[in-house]
């Protein structure tokens, strides 16, 4: 019987090793899987590669792992937000590297990854630096760049609903980046508001298969 419901936040997150590559979800503060990533905080994984929207806010979340020196690298398409200041003391202190991407960019290198697809063209950065060092070609007087598909070792998503099959749904906004990422991982682990019975969320409402998902947990640890 597939089950993939996990019993608890610090097993969900007890396989992310040292020097893995982690895609959060997320966008603002909406379908940020916070809990996961406490999780993975009081884990103590280190030298991670974060692949999210932003680099954290206040000392929370990414900026958290960020603060305790677990992170080496984000890639990411707005690395200061408000209230960043976190990230921007440890970029200046060459603590932790950037790449940055545009957004539109980051989500389909993210959805190329998913499908299995190559690189792509795309005008965006075309003559501005984050087109240095990457082959271009300019079409019908249309410059593009060409970007690589991004893969991650693993996913950190929320979600609303899920089911031991690991089938979910999301909220409103909280939707966002967090169906891409979770195909282009290998393995993803969905914190949910809620754990239904399999059955519950009609097919047609499934935002997100199980056979992308590997671990569901929900968001706070049963007491």
């Amino acid at each position: 019987m597939i089950n993939k419901i996990c019993p608890s936040l610090r097993d969900a997150v007890s396989p992310i090793a040292d020097g893995a590559s982690i895609m959060i979800g997320g966008f603002g503060e909406a379908g940020v899987p916070m809990q996961l990533m406490q999780a993975l905080l009081e884990h103590g994984s280190r030298d991670l590669t974060i692949i999210s929207n932003n680099s954290g806010t206040f000392d929370r979340g990414i900026a958290a792992l960020i603060l305790a020196r677990q992170v080496s690298k984000v890639i990411c398409s707005h690395p200061r937000p408000p209230n960043s200041e976190v990230f921007a003391a440890a970029y200046r202190a060459g603590q932790v590297a950037l790449e940055v991407v545009p957004q539109g960019t980051l989500a389909e290198r993210i959805r190329a990854g998913g499908a299995g697809l190559g690189p792509f063209f795309t005008p965006t950065g075309y003559g501005t630096p984050l087109a240095e060092g990457k082959q271009t070609c300019v079409i019908d007087d249309i410059g593009y760049v060409l970007e690589q598909p991004l893969r991650a070792d693993f996913a950190l998503v929320r979600g609303h609903l899920g089911d031991r099959w690991g089938n979910l749904t999301y909220r409103f906004a909280a939707r966002n980046f967090n169906p891409v990422m979770s195909s282009a991982a290998r393995h993803t682990i969905a914190q949910v508001d809620q754990i239904v019975e399999l059955g519950a969320i009609a097919p047609e409402h499934v935002m997100t298969p199980g056979i992308f998902v590997k671990t569901v947990v929900l968001a706070k640890d049963p007491q």
